[in-house]
């Protein structure tokens, strides 16, 4: 497991975060498709960690994959995630975290579009904020 520059202790996380989000953040759950806030986000602007304000995503790199959860092709720098093999569920899969506090923020995949990365960010809305471009 990787060190991330912003720790806190579990009681801390639990004061900050809402069950909610502490649930797929800290303990690597998964919010329901379809139901994020995030999913239908079209709006320019960028996506920042939840937990501890770090920006992940843009809405340049945004994408409907049909997942059910906000789906990018590529964070907004190559420091701002980290990711490790995830053998949960009976499955081989690649989980995406924050490079900041280490929050769970979803997987990635390699069925993304052909043209841009071939990756498919697959990102908890709950694991997100957004902060819309300056108009």
């Amino acid at each position: 497991m990787p060190q991330f520059p912003i720790q806190k202790s579990d009681a801390e996380w639990q004061t900050q975060l809402t069950p909610e989000q502490y649930y797929v953040t800290r303990l690597k759950g998964t919010e329901r498709a379809f139901t994020g806030k995030l999913y239908r986000e079209k709006r320019t602007g960028t996506y920042h960690c939840v937990a501890c304000g770090a920006p992940l995503f843009s809405s340049d790199t945004k994408y409907e994959s049909g997942s059910g959860w906000p789906s990018f092709w590529n964070p907004v720098s190559s420091d701002a995630i980290v990711t490790e093999i995830d053998l949960s569920h009976g499955m081989r899969r690649v989980e995406v975290m924050c490079a900041q506090c280490g929050s769970h923020l979803g997987h990635v995949f390699e069925d993304g579009p052909r043209e841009t990365t071939g990756l498919r960010y697959c990102i908890n809305s709950i694991s997100m904020d957004f902060k819309p471009a300056e108009e």
